[in-house]
């Protein structure tokens, strides 16, 4: 295992305290875009979160009012429009990464959104496990209104899985924005928050996820990202393989003496 709390990132704001890292994206005078440099250390960043020890939740946070607009227009879709298949399969297979280091990072991560995110920034909102916004602000899976596909990042497999094939199929077909109360409504949002309290209300559950049993919410956020593909019988086999492994760990036998004893459990991630 390896501890990241004293990571020093180059493409984004990485700070960390307590169990929990908060990630901003940077450049906020452009709503926080996305650069080929910040898509390759964010995909790195969350692989190497699989084995930190010192790191049980994260938290993406908003930067300047706005979470993040996307791929950035002069350092990505420029640069894409010149190059060739092979050149943009890479990419393309790059951006996916991302997605698949958040879903296997085995932290649960929370995204805490405030204005604009739009683009791969709404594909990190998808890819994340609890998502907190604003009533300001706005998610847009835009791909066709640049004459791309939905089907980016995963979209396709994901999205219709948090809000439903319908909802799912006109966002992806018109690229236009949900707004919060419809995101709300559509159990994409877990809370909407006043803006001044949104990443008050992030750090508050990032922290009651840290202070959890750290082992078993990894196994949590695993079971739920493989279950996608079981059946219901290799689902309730596969709980019970993962549930009996948390029954020897110590966390386990700290929350029944808690219990005994009438206390509150510390847990301790073993």
């Amino acid at each position: 295992m390896t501890e990241m709390a004293g990571y020093k990132a180059t493409h984004f704001d990485w700070q960390a305290a307590d169990g929990i890292a908060t990630i901003r994206l940077t450049r906020p005078e452009r709503k926080n875009p996305l650069t080929f440099d910040s898509y390759a250390e964010l995909r790195d960043t969350f692989r190497a979160l699989a084995y930190a020890d010192d790191i049980h939740a994260v938290v993406i946070a908003p930067n300047g009012g706005n979470f993040s607009s996307g791929g950035d227009v002069h350092d990505i879709i420029g640069p894409l429009v010149a190059m060739d298949m092979k050149d943009l399969l890479t990419f393309t297979r790059m951006t996916g990464d991302l997605v698949k280091a958040m879903l296997h990072c085995g932290k649960p991560i929370i995204s805490a959104v405030d204005g604009i995110a739009a683009g791969a920034g709404a594909i990190i909102t998808m890819a994340s496990d609890l998502r907190l916004a604003t009533p300001e602000a706005k998610c847009a899976f835009l791909f066709n209104r640049v004459g791309l596909a939905g089907c980016d990042m995963g979209a396709c497999a994901m999205l219709p899985r948090i809000i439903g094939q319908g909802r799912a199929a006109e966002l992806l077909y018109t690229g236009r924005a949900m707004g919060a109360e419809e995101g709300l409504s559509w159990g994409y949002w877990n809370a909407l928050h006043p803006a001044e309290a949104l990443e008050a209300e992030a750090q508050k559950m990032a922290a009651r996820i840290a202070a959890g049993p750290t082992f078993a919410n990894m196994m949590t956020k695993t079971q739920l990202n493989q279950e996608w593909n079981m059946t219901l019988d290799q689902a309730i086999e596969a709980e019970a393989q993962a549930q009996a492994i948390c029954m020897q760990g110590r966390d386990f036998e700290r929350a029944y003496r808690a219990f005994v004893a009438k206390e509150k459990p510390v847990f301790e991630g073993d």
